[in-house]
């Protein structure tokens, strides 16, 4: 669920960056102004909508690598919790006795 809202996220920034940008330079092209002027502001405009854009950017970036942290957590944990289970099924299977991961490192 985590995965489809910063997915929407991003889906929502990049379509406000890209609305932004189509209205600065439409706005800027039909301004009564003369080709210089108009050139200038086009200019200054896009290096604005330029920034934007890479704040969006890093703003987006900054949320995947926290998401991909916490999938990585919860895969971690998800591979532990099937090595327990396995650990305990073999015992009870072969009547052993369980090998702990304290019990490992003393064996090194």
């Amino acid at each position: 669920m985590a995965d489809n809202e910063g997915s929407r996220f991003t889906d929502y920034l990049l379509t406000f960056l890209a609305g932004a940008a189509t209205g600065f330079i439409v706005g800027i092209l039909f301004a009564p102004s003369s080709g210089k002027e108009t050139r200038k502001k086009i200019k200054e405009q896009a290096k604005k909508g330029q920034e934007l854009a890479v704040q969006g950017y890093t703003k987006v970036a900054q949320e995947a690598e926290k998401g991909a942290k916490v999938v990585k957590e919860k895969a971690e944990e998800g591979i532990e919790a099937i090595k327990e289970f396995l650990e305990k099924t073999k015992s009870e299977v072969t009547g052993e006795k369980p090998e702990f991961p304290e019990d490992l490192e003393k064996e090194k």
